[in-house]
């Protein structure tokens, strides 16, 4: 009986003492959590995921669309292209614009051609000849009336003939001097001008050209094909709609009492909860305007409070995150000091 006794005691003891051990491993682990919970910030908020409206700047008629809804694209890739006959027919009119303009800029820097001023030289000869002539025979009539032997009238008429052939000269000589001048410096300024307007007419019949061919601005996934090909599209009709695989934003929410335990470039790891794999980001923006935490925020003691819009980029995102996607922002605060307390 003794023994029993002695035997159930002990086993009372034993049970106290794990007991008591229990709760020490229990009470130890709380506090190490409390403590690693004071050491870590949990902010929360949402994947943002930038998407992009493609469109063609031209309208015309669609010819292909080479990627449809999932598709994986790189920046640079052609996505889609418009019927390019029509611009093509610009082009080529713009660049025959351009070589007449051009033409006729080149001729008024050469002036006029030696063989126009050997005319205009012979036509000076000729004219000088004449009055040469004219002044002669005008002398003579002169001489005659003197002796009786012609009339006045006579006198008259190589006078007129003798001035109408000074006359004659003096315009054939101007005539010379502007075909050796060339072209007035105006005229010159005016066929540059024209020049010019016809190489922005090329270059923009170029351009015309080329934005026929609809062309990815980063790499992205497609999200939606909008239109196919045989479509009449306008411009800025959107015909792709885009999610961009980098960068990758979340966007999360601080209240006013842990402003101070973070600031831009500080580390952060992000984590979702569809998956343990822990996301490297870092906060790029911290909101100067406060605002009443979004309903999409499933925090319920910072439902009610005012709070500031952080945008944290996440280096090293894959596919697994997704527009909208709920995660959980975590905040090393080991041996970082708030700002009140710097």
């Amino acid at each position: 009986m003794n023994t029993q006794q002695s035997g159930g005691k002990k086993g009372r003891i034993l049970l106290v003492l794990i007991i008591i051990a229990v709760t020490a491993v229990s009470v130890w682990w709380f506090v190490l959590r409390e403590q690693n919970d004071d050491s870590t910030l949990r902010l929360y908020g949402n994947v943002d995921i930038r998407e992009v409206e493609l469109a063609f700047r031209q309208p015309g008629r669609l010819t292909e669309m080479l990627f449809d809804e999932g598709d994986q694209v790189n920046a640079g890739e052609i996505m889609a292209q418009l019927d390019g006959g029509p611009y093509r027919d610009k082009l080529a009119a713009a660049k025959a614009e351009l070589q007449a303009a051009q033409a006729e800029l080149d001729k008024l820097h050469s002036g006029n051609r030696p063989q126009e001023v050997l005319q205009a030289e012979a036509t000076v000869a000729q004219t000088q000849a004449n009055y040469h002539e004219a002044e002669r025979n005008y002398q003579r009539q002169s001489a005659l009336l003197e002796s009786g032997a012609t009339s006045q009238r006579a006198v008259d008429a190589a006078l007129a003939m003798r001035n109408q052939s000074a006359a004659n000269l003096a315009s054939a000589k101007a005539a010379l001097s502007l075909v050796e001048a060339g072209f007035r410096d105006e005229d010159i300024a005016a066929g540059e001008a024209r020049v010019a307007v016809a190489q922005a007419a090329v270059a923009q019949a170029e351009r015309a050209l080329a934005d026929t061919d609809l062309v990815a601005p980063s790499d992205a996934t497609v999200l939606a094909r909008v239109r196919e090909p045989g479509s009449m599209v306008a411009s800025n009709s959107t015909v792709y709609s885009l999610s961009l695989r980098d960068p990758v934003y979340v966007r999360a929410y601080v209240s006013e009492p842990n402003l101070g335990h973070i600031a831009p470039g500080t580390q952060v790891r992000v984590f979702t909860d569809s998956s343990d794999q822990a996301y490297q980001g870092q906060i790029g923006f911290i909101s100067p305007r406060a605002e009443f935490t979004p309903k999409s925020v499933e925090t319920t003691d910072l439902r009610t409070d005012l709070v500031y819009r952080l945008r944290i980029t996440v280096t090293d995102a894959n596919q697994d995150l997704r527009q909208g996607m709920p995660v959980t922002v975590e905040v090393d605060q080991s041996g970082h000091k708030s700002v009140s307390g710097q």
